[in-house]
């Protein structure tokens, strides 16, 4: 007997993706258990969810575990991306990354004031990127694990002190010093084109341009990097320049987000799907579950364009914002 599960059962299942403590799984896997219609073909369904929730509410009594093989470098991922901070000393990288989360890190005015990675969570719009301070690079310190923190994120934020004149020679340092680790920063909308270096999309930002002699420092680093390094000037302390970055660092990520939308019913804006770009609806559909990408026949798309509840198939490219009714 077919399971004939309705439509909130998988909007419900989806939550169990985002959620991060056993507590707020079980609460979600009761409610999935509480939707499932009660006959002969849901009882291997009712009784892994029940298993589940069991396994759960047993984890939740144990007591936490260090483990002391995980590296320190390694950051798990959480969000719709992880975006790593790097620079030089006393470049304002806590504070930003203060302004931009809910988040208090360690803020010093002496160097060196970071010496662990610092995971964070910004919000833009309606999900959020993770964002991770770290030590600052010089010449003669780089975190023997800094270079896998870098190599495991999808972007990076090169944060440069506008209070100082000399950070083109800070910049290239750095440059180098990665470039040593095989790790290679594309700026701008250069193409990423592989080969023996890691390459890591990243942005360029001018912290602290509040500060006295900030506007000449800036006309001087422009000249001296030139256009092939793009930068963004902001200011941690005042704001400024603070919704231009979290725009910049969702389009560096490559990333879009796309809603599901239930037949007869309004979309939640609020949880869209995260999919990197060039996914397609199929992509959507396996997303949803496994048998919406099996049954798939056909979806409905609505967009900011020219689509307005039009058929699509499975190998249609997915845009950022589209809005999609899967029919089995």
């Amino acid at each position: 007997m077919p399971a004939n599960l309705p439509p909130q059962y998988f909007e419900t299942e989806r939550k169990l993706k985002s959620a991060k403590s056993p507590q707020e799984k079980i609460k979600i896997l009761e409610e999935l258990l509480a939707i499932v219609p009660k006959h002969k073909g849901t009882e291997k369904l009712q009784a892994l969810l029940k298993t589940k929730i069991a396994k759960l509410r047993s984890l939740s009594q144990k007591r936490p575990e260090i483990s002391r093989q995980t590296p320190i470098y390694h950051i798990e991922k959480k969000g719709a991306g992880q975006v790593v901070l790097i620079g030089p000393p006393n470049a304002g990288k806590s504070s930003l990354v203060k302004s931009l989360t809910n988040a208090n890190p360690e803020i010093g005015d002496y160097p060196f004031t970071t010496r662990f990675p610092y995971p964070a969570m910004m919000k833009y719009e309606n999900i959020q990127i993770q964002l991770v301070d770290s030590p600052p690079i010089t010449s003669d310190y780089m975190e023997t694990w800094h270079s896998e923190l870098i190599k495991m994120a999808d972007g990076v934020l090169l944060i440069l002190d506008l209070s100082s004149a000399n950070q083109a020679e800070a910049f290239h340092i750095i440059l180098e010093k990665l470039s040593q680790k095989k790790i290679e920063l594309i700026f701008g909308n250069q193409p990423l084109l592989g080969g023996e270096k890691f390459q890591k999309k990243s942005l360029l930002v001018a912290n602290k341009s509040d500060t006295i002699n900030a506007s000449e420092n800036l006309l001087l680093l422009k000249s001296t990097l030139g256009t092939k390094f793009p930068l963004l000037a902001l200011s941690a302390k005042s704001g400024e320049g603070l919704e231009e970055l979290k725009k910049k660092t969702f389009e560096m990520i490559d990333i879009i987000r796309v809603y599901s939308k239930v037949p007869g019913k309004k979309v939640d804006f609020n949880e869209p799907f995260v999919f990197k770009k060039g996914s397609t609806l199929l992509d959507m559909a396996r997303a949803v579950h496994k048998d919406f990408a099996e049954k798939l026949k056909y979806a409905r798309l609505w967009n900011r364009d020219k689509f307005q509840g039009q058929k699509v198939n499975k190998n249609y490219v997915l845009e950022d914002e589209d809005v999609i009714e899967l029919h089995l």
